[in-house]
């Protein structure tokens, strides 16, 4: 790196002089800040909102910490941080309170509720969305919000959260928004610009601790990229092309083997992959082609120091069946005071766990594995469970991981070695290649920041690879971030009250959703206006003194479309075939009247006609493209409206002035896939005679989303009494809504499913925890996650509901809220 010029050093210094805050924050950090950190951080100090897009582990959070060191210096300003999973939010919450101690710092999850009038608060997108529509004091004081990866804005579930908040949140409040690299946040940083106002748009694509990738073959790790042939060049490591089109099950001959090795060499004694020449870690058996076994691969990177290392298994089952594998080889990467402090931490953190419900949970094998130091990470274990290896792998207790993508997804967690089994996963439907942004997001784990001098992404070998695709995988940068927003019958309600229906028209126009279209539009519309050239030239090309060429040619192509009909419909019935028969006479007669039929440049002008014809059908279809998309957010918006109208939530004068009604008043604080179908429920008085648990297994039907292959219960699984007629009468309802929205271009939803609606009426009524599971043939974590879903719709309930169906929602909600689920309410 060469020195500054004296030039370059008063400027930095002159920067440094206008932004003292900045430098003061730095000055407390453990790293030198990088310059993309203190771009960000300076953007806030000029009172600038700031969208920050960096990769994985680069450090984004620094420049919303910043956010909350500005609000904090103030007596009376307050910080929120958001996060898309009450994971993500439970981390930030612990390592806020490090910092600003217990009382300052508030958790929100929709089902915990710690100190949330505390100046700076921690919470889930959907909490603070509620909070705005709500219209909630705990808005007064607001100074800054902090959006986590605010690029779940593209999840098609909940993206539509994220843009209702950046365009609802009051003007004054700077909005830091923290991304992973995408390939369009210029675009982003635009919309955020129109809709917040000043926003600065900071890109970084550098990784503060390097990345080496490799693939694991035959018991090598062999450099992916040839770094010999120049950085600039990335050239694929020619002997992984050789390997690739080598069939045989072992090496040529010993000359290939001497050649495998001089390729590039490090034995196993080496400590690491060496950058440059690249030395591969050779196993025993490197002649064979066969995959080692996780055991061996765990083996070879503890003697490679390239531990602890992060598995990525894309199959809960595969990241507990590879727990175990590894377990059964005796392996076994901790010390004794090491097991020591893992049996400790795991004791205190499981304190309160009962007994009987540690039994089910499988908990002293746990306790075992994680005390060899490995775990299996995923979404079927309990969040405690989850917690618990995170937070040993983070104090490099727990050495090997194995986990599902969901660890990829912002959860302070980073490793030394990323290792990909496959670079395919199944998807719900089928088996898929992974993304390039996937791909990245996985390996961005490796490296630890002030701990390793690089990070190394592990490839391993199967059939077929084409290490050609890996590079690929690895070096592009095309994942475009798109909008996924769409209009609820919830946000509707909302917009209408606050705003009015033609306020809310315009609002829902600024979205990014539109803005993408209008930009698109903008592309659309330049591409008509050149073909509508090229048409005009066709069509002077094709012009006949006989008579006018577009109409006759216009003949001939109906005529041609009619006969090829005509042939390729041979099952067609006799009256069909005459009619068609009749209309090909009628246009034949025509077109042999016509005055151009007989110009001797016929055919000529024909060929032009024909080009005309090709492009005008091309341009026909991009103006309607061009239909679809202008004012498309709005359009959707104004088929909700009509909806409510037809259903009574709101009323439409002869003006054209609307506003809500009671009905839509109670809407405005239903939220949720199900809000129009709760809202009719509760209006129509369908769960008036259920019980505590009966409403419990009737909110859970009404959030579960079952499996591909989950057929549900039979009539004989579900509660009886009051039970099945309420549930009869909630299915019929979601009937005639689902008919309704689709009678007005809506793409209506999904049936109701009780799937898991006795298992939890049985956990409600007090059941066991293992005969809970044995019926709902699920993991722990997945109950929980399910639990508490039907904890924030019984809550919901709790609060619009009529008397009687709200204080049993309140019972259902204190029944399902107890052990494991009440365990990981944090």
């Amino acid at each position: 790196m060469t020195e500054p010029t004296p030039a370059e050093r008063f400027a930095l210094a002159r920067n440094a002089a206008a932004h003292p805050l900045t430098g003061d924050f730095a000055a407390m950090q453990r790293f030198d800040l990088d310059p993309f950190q203190i771009a960000g951080c300076q953007a806030l100090e000029e009172g600038r909102s700031v969208l920050v897009a960096a990769p994985t582990g680069a450090g984004k959070t620094v420049v919303g910490e910043f956010a909350i060191h500005l609000a904090m210096r103030e007596p009376h300003d307050k910080a929120f941080y958001t996060t898309p999973i009450k994971a993500l939010s439970n981390q930030k919450f612990r390592e806020l309170q490090e910092v600003y101690g217990a009382d300052q710092v508030g958790l929100l999850t929709g089902d915990t509720n710690i100190n949330g009038n505390a100046r700076i608060v921690v919470m889930t997108t959907e909490v603070l969305r509620n909070m705005i529509y709500a219209d909630s004091s705990a808005l007064r004081g607001l100074r800054f919000v902090v959006m986590d990866e605010v690029h779940y804005l593209a999840d098609r579930f909940r993206g539509a959260v994220w843009e209702e908040i950046i365009i609802h949140l009051p003007s004054a409040v700077r909005l830091v928004s923290l991304s992973a690299t995408v390939s369009n946040a210029e675009e982003f940083g635009d919309w955020l610009d129109t809709v917040r106002g000043d926003t600065a748009v900071i890109v970084s694509e550098t990784r503060p601790v390097p990345l080496e990738q490799h693939v694991l073959v035959r018991g090598d790790l062999l450099p992916l990229f040839d770094d010999r042939a120049g950085i600039a060049t990335a050239q694929v490591n020619q002997e992984l092309m050789r390997l690739r089109s080598f069939k045989g099950p072992a090496f040529e001959n010993d000359r290939r083997a001497r050649e495998f090795r001089s390729s590039g060499g490090y034995g196993a004694g080496s400590r690491r992959p060496h950058r440059g020449g690249k030395r591969p870690v050779r196993a025993a058996n490197a002649q064979r082609v066969e995959r080692l076994d996780r055991p061996q691969v765990v083996e070879l990177l503890g003697r490679a120091h390239l531990l602890p290392a992060i598995f990525f298994i894309f199959s809960r089952a595969g990241c507990d069946a590879a727990v175990q594998q590894v377990r059964r080889s005796g392996v076994r990467l901790t010390t004794p005071d090491e097991r020591r402090q893992i049996r400790g931490i795991v004791e205190d953190r499981t304190r309160t766990l009962l007994d009987e419900d540690r039994d089910v949970l499988g908990y002293d094998l746990w306790r075992d594995n994680l005390e060899r130091g490995i775990a299996s990470h995923h979404a079927g274990l309990l969040p405690a469970f989850k917690e618990v290896v995170e937070e040993l792998f983070r104090r490099k207790l727990v050495k090997v991981v194995f986990a599902t993508e969901t660890l990829a997804l912002g959860i302070n967690m980073p490793a030394r070695t990323v290792v990909l089994e496959k670079l395919e996963k199944f998807n719900g439907e089928a088996r898929v290649a992974i993304t390039s942004g996937e791909y990245t997001q996985l390996t961005g784990r490796a490296g630890r920041r002030g701990i390793d001098v690089e990070g190394h992404a592990v490839v391993q070998w199967t059939e077929g690879l084409d290490p050609q695709a890996v590079a690929a995988l690895a070096s592009r940068r095309t994942y475009p971030l798109n909008s996924s927003f769409r209009p609820t019958y919830n946000m509707a309600v909302n917009l209408i009250d606050r705003f009015g229906r033609a306020r809310a028209r315009e609002i829902l126009e600024s979205s990014f959703a539109q803005f993408q279209a209008d930009r698109a539009v903008v592309g659309l519309a330049r591409q008509v206006r050149e073909q509508e050239e090229s048409l005009s030239g066709y069509r002077s090309a094709m012009t006949c003194d006989r008579g006018d060429f577009e109409e006759y040619s216009g003949i001939r192509r109906e005529l041609s479309d009619l006969e090829k009909q005509n042939r390729k419909d041979a099952n067609a019935t006799r009256a069909t075939r005459d009619r068609r028969q009749r209309q090909i006479s009628s246009l034949r007669k025509r077109m042999q009247r016509h005055p151009a039929h007989g110009c001797p440049d016929r055919e000529t002008h024909a060929r032009w006609a024909e080009r005309y014809w090709k492009l005008k059908r091309q341009t026909d279809k991009i103006r309607r493209q061009i239909d679809a998309r202008t004012g498309a957010v709005a359009r959707v918006f104004d088929r909700v409206v009509d909806v409510l109208d037809e259903l009574d939530y709101v009323v439409v004068d002869s003006n054209g002035t609307t506003t809500l009604t009671p009905a839509g008043r109670t809407m405005r604080r239903i939220y949720g896939e199900r809000d129009l179908l709760v809202a009719e429920a509760l209006r129509t008085g369908l769960w008036a005679d259920l019980d505590a648990a009966s409403l419990a297994a009737l909110a859970c039907a009404l959030v579960y989303e079952p499996r591909r292959d989950d057929t549900g219960p039979g009539p004989r699984g579900l509660p009886r009494g009051a039970f099945r007629p309420a549930l009869e009468a909630t299915q019929e309802l979601w009937q005639r809504l689902d008919d309704l929205e689709r009678a007005n271009h809506l793409p209506g939803s999904e049936p109701v499913s009780t799937s898991l609606s006795g298992a939890m009426y049985a956990w409600a009524r007090g059941m066991p925890l293992d005969l809970v599971l044995d019926d709902a043939d699920m993991a722990a974590g997945d109950f929980v996650r399910w639990a508490k879903q039907t904890i924030d719709l019984l809550d919901q309930l709790s609060l619009v509901a009529d008397a009687g169906v709200a204080i049993t929602a309140r019972k259902a909600l204190d029944a399902i809220r107890r052990g494991i689920v009440a365990y990981s309410s944090v």
